[in-house]
């Protein structure tokens, strides 16, 4: 065995402490290597009836390495660095790819592909700080004003922070870092109406900047006027039906078709989507983008999980389906390049996700969509869906109100929605509510005809 130094580069310098793990891995062996830093800690404050109920603080510092040996691979992750930890982290990483079985299409990513320093100012790092009576004032303030209605009381509040330090060396010469904040509050409320029922429902909201968060009285505020306008749900008749999903279930049906355009999914041949890259999924006039550059989007960035540099990307082109999200081994696989879309753990190879994704909005308002459909279900909440993967086949549990001659008429609940994705992909209709919120936003959606089980 080879001799391996044992000194270990100060805790506080993460440049340093890859390039000695990269080093040692080298030493034992390894044909290539890759090794993350991150750093990360938050604060947060959960309330409950005026009353602090939690309080949680975590801070976690993490080393993940990645070793090439031929087309075998091995990942293994740390959290203390001393010297002969290090030492054997390396040696059971080596050791461990040594015995995996060959994977012809693991390996580094295409240094062609790599980025190379340059790009915009994301602006997603906030240093504002705030201490835990602050957040505890912070989440009392969403739940008091959400408490409007002696028929409201409180579910849960709470308000935090997160930083988190990054950083990729790779044997062959990578090097990247960020950093990132995120603000967060939430207030969810329970309507009790006078015959005993009960329903929940709640606002929630995260930005890279503490100063972009909404006041928490409406956070409160949104969360009273969702659960007072479900009370009184009751269920309906099976039928078919024109479906309008609200932003927040709407992006749910999004997320699926990214889910079925991942590249590790269309390698393996799991994905109803496999055959129809290059063809018509959408109608004319939809657009689905992916825009890592978005300023504080909190899907930012200049580069993925392997290094390789970003772009913005239009997913669907007035309907057409251009591209796989690809790491680089489903991209080896398929025969194509990485399109920047890696994302891995610090214990597991890179697996992919898409950044900021935005359902682009059409010109006509839910409402007005309401009015031209009739009448039909508005999807307010979603739970237990289930995908057949292979023939896209899709089925949810849902809440929300029916409408009638384009006006809303009651609460329903206890339904479920149900058809097949690629039908629904290419018929659904994008209204013009869009807000941009998070890493995937949407208008509400309608879908012209739905299955819908009731009583």
């Amino acid at each position: 065995m080879l001799h391996m130094q044992t000194d270990t580069p100060a805790r506080t310098d993460p440049t340093a402490l890859l390039e000695h793990v990269i080093g040692l891995a080298r030493a034992q062996g390894a044909d290539a290597a890759e090794a993350v830093f991150s750093s990360s800690r938050s604060l947060s404050v959960g309330v409950r009836k005026g009353a602090v109920e939690t309080v949680e603080s975590d801070e976690a510092t993490d080393l993940g390495l990645r070793v090439f040996v031929g087309q075998k691979q091995a990942v293994v992750s740390v959290s203390e660095f001393s010297g002969r930890t290090l030492q054997r982290l390396v040696e059971r990483c080596v050791a461990m790819a040594r015995l995996a079985p060959d994977d012809a299409y693991a390996g580094l990513a295409d240094p062609v592909l790599l980025w190379r320093g340059d790009g915009v100012n994301l602006d997603i790092f906030d240093p504002t700080e705030l201490s835990a009576d602050a957040l505890r004032e912070r989440a009392l303030a969403c739940e008091a004003a959400g408490l409007i209605d002696p028929r409201l009381q409180s579910d849960a509040a709470s308000a935090g922070q997160s930083f988190t330090r990054w950083q990729l060396l790779t044997s062959d010469g990578f090097e990247g870092r960020h950093r990132t904040s995120l603000s967060f509050q939430s207030a969810r409320l329970i309507a009790t109406d006078e015959t005993g029922g009960m329903e929940r429902d709640g606002e929630g909201r995260s930005t890279r900047y503490l100063s972009d968060l909404p006041a928490p009285e409406a956070t409160g505020a949104i969360a009273a006027e969702r659960a007072l306008k479900a009370l009184g749900a009751r269920k309906i008749d099976s039928r078919t039906a024109p479906v309008l999903f609200e932003p927040r279930t709407a992006k749910s049906l999004i997320g699926l078709f990214l889910g079925a355009i991942s590249g590790p999914s269309v390698a393996r041949g799991s994905s109803y989507l496999k055959d129809k890259l290059g063809q018509r999924l959408f109608a004319p006039g939809v657009h689905i983008i992916d825009n890592p550059f978005r300023p504080r989007g909190l899907g930012s960035c200049l580069y993925d999980d392997e290094g390789v540099a970003v772009r913005e990307r239009a997913l669907i082109d007035d309907g057409i389906l251009t591209t796989w999200l690809l790491n680089s081994a489903a991209g080896r696989q398929l025969g194509m390049a990485s399109t920047g879309h890696a994302s891995r753990a610090l214990a597991h190879p890179a697996g992919v996700s898409a950044h900021n994704v935005t359902l682009i909005p059409g010109t006509t308002s839910p409402d007005d969509l309401m009015k031209a459909a009739g009448s039909g279900v508005l999807i307010t909440s979603m739970f237990g869906p289930s995908v057949n993967s292979d023939t896209g086949d899709w089925s949810a549990g849902a809440s929300g109100f029916v409408f009638e001659n384009g006006e809303l008429t009651h609460p329903v609940n206890e339904i479920t929605v149900a058809g097949n994705l690629i039908d629904i992909f290419a018929r659904l209709e994008p209204a013009s509510d869009l807000e941009i919120k998070g890493t995937l936003d949407t208008p509400s959606i309608l879908v012209d005809g739905l299955s819908i089980g009731g009583k």
